[in-house]
This record gives structure tokens, C-alpha cells and sequence, in this order.
């Protein structure tokens, strides 16, 4: 009798054991490759001349990889993992960690900056709001573009001692809010004043509450050589870092089922802001572009506007997001090899978004 109770539980041990073995193959086989594009592959072969010989393209819709490749001049060189920095795409992040606080109440975007940091009352810069610096409208004397494309370290030893001095040593070139001038200026006093509310430094507070609940493991605003952060353009971030957080605002603030953002906040970012002042500064190639909190928008398309040769963005009609991150281009990448990258994937993603 207990021969035949052995052997009736070997029995079903083994067929368990090829149950698990079957499902485990089933998972396994669930886990397809995002699908080829030939059309995008095409194009951007076309254009590595221009991009460099290593660049990551990705998209993402309805909570997946669309589509991804990868050009490497060696095998490990540059992928979604790989570590870079990301120039003025920093600027996005940054608003979307002053509307955490927003949110929390602890912020309004109409407060003015000399509430949190009194010197710029002293200095006659007292009418500068939150939103004047997420917008590009302080009307802070500003440094040229050209020198923002290399504005990467900043020869300041802390982040405090660079915002005093927009206080006290920069200019007032026009009243705040009176017209819109492409800078670095406005969104490193904004990590400022976050600096001053939560008593921490910023890279702390983008790691707690933006890069953490984001996955984005790969990402930093740490300055390695000892200099001040750069709210505007100091992150390192990977391709795969940024899309997560494309995804969570394409997903109206949501990141795998968990708010980082509310609804309103991610609304806000993406609201057109002084749409009637004259454009003094932007970069080449994108008038017509105006500006969000943090980023830019044309019809149904939010960006950052690339200075390095780095593009992301999410259209809110299609409901997708994508990315083009390029190591070093070998020429300054043209808007047009931009338009033709997102015409190729809106033809590809489809719908009817004129």
C-alpha cells in the first residue's frame, strides 16, 4: 500500500515538475523582440554618417518597446544602458521634480523666486516667479547658445553660489515675462529654491522623488568633478532611464500603476505658457517651437530641443514616445533628420493627428 502511495506521488510530482518546466518555456516565449521597422532602419543608416557611429533609437506605446536599435562603432559601446550625458534634456526633469512640489503644496509656480532666496529683491530681480523660470522668461542677462551647447560643468563650487551670482552679477535684459530668451538661467534657480525648501541638495531630491519611483538607476545630477549641479543641463542619464520617464507622462503621471506626478501637474507642463511674447532666443532650426514648463511643443508633439545631438519626445495624439540619443555626432545634427525620424515612426505608428 505505501509502494503504490510512493509511486502515485512520483507520478504526480513528475507531471507538476513538466507543468512548471511548460509554462516556464510559455513565459519565455512571451518575451518577443520588439518588431523590426526596415523603414526606420533605412533612415537612420541613412543618417549615420551625420549621427555617429553610436546611437540608440526606441519607442514606446501602450506600455511596451515599439521599437528599438541600436548602432555600436564596437560591440558594449553604446546601448540602451549605456551612460551619457543628456545636455539641456535635463531641463524636463527638472520641472517635473518643482511640480512634485507643486502638488504637495510646498510650491506655486506664480511664487516669486526673492521668497525663498531674498537676494534677488536686493538686486531689483524681485518680480521673477517659479514659472518665469521653467520658461525661459526671467529676463536674466543669458549666456549665448552656443555656449549653452558645452555649458555642461559649471565653475561654480555649489549650486547656491551660482544662483547668487544671476542675483547680483547678471543684468536684467527685459522685465520677467516679457519675452522668451533660450537659457540656463531660470531652471537652476528653480533647483535652487527646491534646494532651500526641502534643506537638500538637488540631486538628492531628483533621486527621491524623480529617478527612484522611475527606475531610472542610471541616472544622476552628481557633478563627479566637484562642481556645482546643473539643474538645466548637468544629468547623466541612459536611453532606457529617459523613456521611463517619457512613459510615466504619457501615462499622465502614472509609472507602473504608481503616481509619480498628478494628472494636473503633468497637464500643466505640457499647457502652452506665454504664447504672446516675442521669441528673442531659440535654438536653430526651431522657431516655431513654443514653450511648455520644461519643454517644448509644436501641435501634439512635447520635447526638449536638442543642443547635442539627443531628441526625445512623446506625442499626445498617437500616445507614444521616442527617443534618439546619439554618443557624438559628427556634424551638428540638422531638425530636419529629426522631423524625418518622427515622420517615419508616426507612419509607422499611424492614426489620423493632423
Amino acid at each position: 500500500m505505501s509502494y503504490k502511495v510512493s509511486a502515485t506521488c512520483l507520478k504526480f510530482s513528475t507531471l507538476v515538475m513538466g507543468l512548471l518546466i511548460w509554462l516556464a518555456g510559455l513565459s519565455q516565449a512571451k518575451k518577443v523582440p520588439p518588431p523590426v521597422w526596415p523603414e526606420m532602419d533605412a533612415f537612420l543608416l541613412l543618417n549615420q554618417k551625420t549621427l555617429g557611429n553610436n546611437l540608440v533609437a526606441m519607442t514606446w506605446k501602450e506600455g511596451k518597446i515599439v521599437y528599438q536599435k541600436n548602432f555600436e562603432k564596437e560591440a558594449g559601446d553604446f546601448n540602451g544602458k549605456t551612460q551619457m550625458e543628456i545636455g539641456h534634456a535635463s531641463e524636463w526633469l527638472t520641472a517635473a521634480l518643482v511640480m512634485t512640489y507643486v502638488d504637495e503644496g510646498k510650491l506655486s509656480l506664480d511664487d516669486k523666486v526673492s521668497k525663498y532666496i531674498p537676494i534677488f529683491a536686493t538686486y531689483m530681480k524681485s518680480y521673477i516667479t517659479i514659472r518665469n523660470c521653467l520658461t525661459n522668461t526671467t529676463g536674466i542677462q543669458a549666456d549665448a547658445i552656443g555656449a549653452l551647447k558645452i555649458l555642461q560643468k559649471s565653475k561654480f563650487a555649489t549650486l547656491e553660489d551660482e544662483v547668487n551670482s544671476f542675483a547680483s552679477k547678471r543684468e536684467i535684459q527685459a522685465n520677467p515675462g516679457m519675452e522668451v530668451y533660450y537659457s540656463h538661467v531660470g531652471f537652476n534657480i528653480a533647483g535652487r529654491v527646491l534646494e532651500i525648501i526641502a534643506k537638500k541638495n538637488f540631486d538628492r531630491l531628483m533621486q527621491d522623488r524623480i529617478i527612484h519611483p522611475l527606475k531610472m538607476r542610471g541616472t544622476s545630477f552628481t557633478d563627479e568633478s566637484g562642481g556645482a549641479t546643473n539643474p538645466s543641463a548637468g544629468a547623466l542619464s541612459t536611453p532606457n532611464d529617459y523613456l521611463n520617464f517619457l512613459a510615466m507622462l504619457l501615462d499622465s503621471g502614472k509609472f507602473e500603476g504608481k503616481r509619480v506626478l498628478s494628472e494636473k501637474s503633468v497637464q500643466e507642463m505640457e499647457t502652452l505658457q506665454f504664447t504672446e511674447l516675442p521669441v528673442k532666443s531659440i535654438p536653430k532650426g526651431w522657431e516655431g517651437w513654443h514653450t511648455g514648463l520644461g519643454d517644448w511643443i509644436n501641435g501634439n508633439v512635447i520635447c526638449n530641443l536638442n543642443l547635442n545631438g539627443n531628441w526625445a519626445y512623446i506625442d499626445k495624439c498617437r500616445k507614444y514616445a521616442a527617443i534618439l540619443f546619439v554618443k557624438n555626432p559628427t556634424a551638428e545634427p540638422r531638425k530636419e533628420i529629426y522631423q524625418r525620424f518622427q515622420q517615419t515612426a508616426d507612419a509607422r505608428i499611424g492614426g489620423n493627428c493632423e
